[in-house]
C-alpha cells in the first residue's frame, strides 16, 4: 500500500515559484495498476518520482508498506519506521532500504550503451551482496520473464525500441521489487508495441502481484490495464476513482477531454464545426453513454415506440473496460418536444447518461 498525504513541490524558476505538486492526497492499494494521467506540466512526473525520493518533496508524507512513512517538512525528510511512533531525520540507510523495494522505467530506457542486455540487467544487483553465479541465474530468470532470452548478448543498438524497454523492465524487477514505477514509459513507442508492452506488465502484475503506477499522457494507456486511476492539473488531483466509473461520468474538464479524445464519439466536435451535424428545427442532437447497467438493452427502439419520436444513429461506439462495456451513442431526436423530454427521463430512469449538445427545439 501506497499512501500520500498532502504531498507539496515546488520548484523556483527566474521568473516564477512552479507548484509541480500542489496538495496531492492518494491512496494506491497492494497488487493493483494505478494510472496517473495528466497533459504536460500537469505534475505527474514529479509526483512518482517523490515517491522513491528522486525529488525530496517540499511538504506532505508518503507511507509504503515495509518501509515506513517518510515525512516531509520544509524540505527536510523525516523517517517513522513501520509500527513505531519515533520519528529519526530520514539517512541513506532508509532511502536505500526504501529503494529496493521499488523499480523504476523511464521513457528513454536509460540502457547503458557499452554494455550487454545480460549486463544492463545485472546492473543493479552488482552491490547486493550476491555472488556471480546467483546474478547470473537470476538475470536468466529475468530474460526469459521478459521474453529476450536470445538477446543476452546483444547490446542495445542491436534492439529495437519495444526490446530496450523489455530490458528496462526486466533491470527494474531485478531485485524483486514490491512496487513498479513506470514514467510514461511507452510514449516513445509505436502502438503495436506499446500494446505489447503493457500486456507484458499486466502480466507481470499478475504473475509477481507487483504493485504498478503507471505514469502517462494517454487516456489509452489508462484504460487497457489500470485498475484505478487519478487525473492531475495543475500540480493537483482533480478526479480519481474506477477507470470504468471515471470514463463511464466524468467530472472535471480536463478529465472530460482526455475521456473524449479516447472515446469513439471525440469526432462530434469536429463534425460540428465542419457544419457536418446541426441541429434542425424541431430536432436535438443527444449524446447517450450506457454504463454497464444498461449497455445491453434495445432502449432507443424502445424509447421510439413507446414515446413516438425519432432517433437516428449518427455515431456509436462500444468499448471494453475492465472487461466490462461502455457504450456511447450520437443520436438525433425529431419529435413533439414534450415527448422528447419524456424520453430523455426514461433513458436517465435506466441509467444511461444524456448530454443534448444541439437544441432545435427551443
Amino acid at each position: 500500500m501506497i499512501e500520500i498525504r498532502d504531498l507539496k513541490k515546488t520548484f523556483q524558476t527566474e521568473k516564477q515559484f512552479v507548484h509541480a505538486v500542489n496538495g496531492v492526497s492518494l491512496k494506491i492499494n497492494d497488487g493493483e495498476i494505478y494510472g496517473v494521467v495528466g497533459y504536460s506540466g500537469a505534475g505527474k512526473s514529479t509526483l512518482v518520482r517523490c515517491i522513491n525520493f528522486l525529488e525530496t518533496p517540499d511538504e506532505g508524507s508518503i507511507t509504503i508498506s515495509g518501509s515506513g512513512t517518510f515525512t516531509a517538512r520544509s524540505g527536510r525528510l523525516y523517517h517513522t519506521a513501520e509500527g513505531s511512533t519515533k520519528e529519526v531525520p530520514a539517512g541513506e540507510k532508509q532511502l536505500r532500504d526504501l529503494r529496493r523495494n521499488i523499480g523504476m522505467i523511464f521513457q528513454h530506457f536509460n540502457l547503458l550503451d557499452r554494455s550487454t542486455v545480460a549486463e544492463n540487467i545485472a546492473y543493479p544487483l552488482q552491490y547486493t551482496g550476491r555472488s556471480k553465479a546467483e546474478i547470473e541465474a537470476r538475470v536468466q530468470e529475468l530474460l526469459k520473464l521478459v521474453d529476450l532470452s536470445d538477446k543476452a548478448g546483444a547490446y542495445p543498438a542491436e534492439l529495437s525500441g519495444g526490446q530496450k524497454q523489455r530490458v528496462a523492465i526486466a533491470r527494474a524487477l531485478a531485485g524483486s521489487p514490491k512496487i513498479l514505477l513506470s514514467d510514461e514509459a511507452t510514449s516513445a513507442l509505436d502502438p503495436d508495441v506499446t500494446e505489447s508492452i503493457l500486456a507484458l506488465l499486466k502480466e507481470l502484475n499478475t504473475r509477481l502481484g507487483v504493485t504498478i503506477v503507471l505514469i502517462t499522457h494517454e487516456m489509452g494507456v489508462v484504460k487497457s490495464i489500470c485498475d484505478r486511476m487519478a487525473v492531475m492539473e495543475n500540480g493537483r488531483v482533480v478526479e480519481e476513482g474506477n477507470v470504468y466509473d471515471v470514463f463511464a461520468n466524468p467530472q472535471a474538464d480536463s478529465t472530460k477531454r482526455f475521456v473524449g479524445a479516447s472515446f469513439g464519439l471525440s469526432n462530434v466536435t469536429r463534425l460540428q464545426e465542419s457544419g457536418f451535424i446541426t441541429a434542425a428545427p424541431d430536432t436535438r442532437l443527444i449524446r447517450l453513454t450506457y454504463g454497464r447497467e444498461s449497455v445491453g438493452e434495445a432502449l432507443i427502439s424502445e424509447v421510439s415506440r413507446i414515446f413516438n419520436v425519432n432517433m437516428s444513429i449518427i455515431l456509436a461506439n462500444v468499448e471494453i473496460l475492465q472487461d466490462m462495456p461502455l457504450g456511447g451513442l450520437l443520436i438525433e431526436a425529431t419529435g413533439d418536444p414534450l415527448a422528447v423530454d419524456q424520453a430523455i427521463r426514461y433513458l436517465e430512469e435506466r441509467n444511461v447518461k444524456v448530454e443534448v449538445i444541439l437544441n432545435g427545439m427551443d
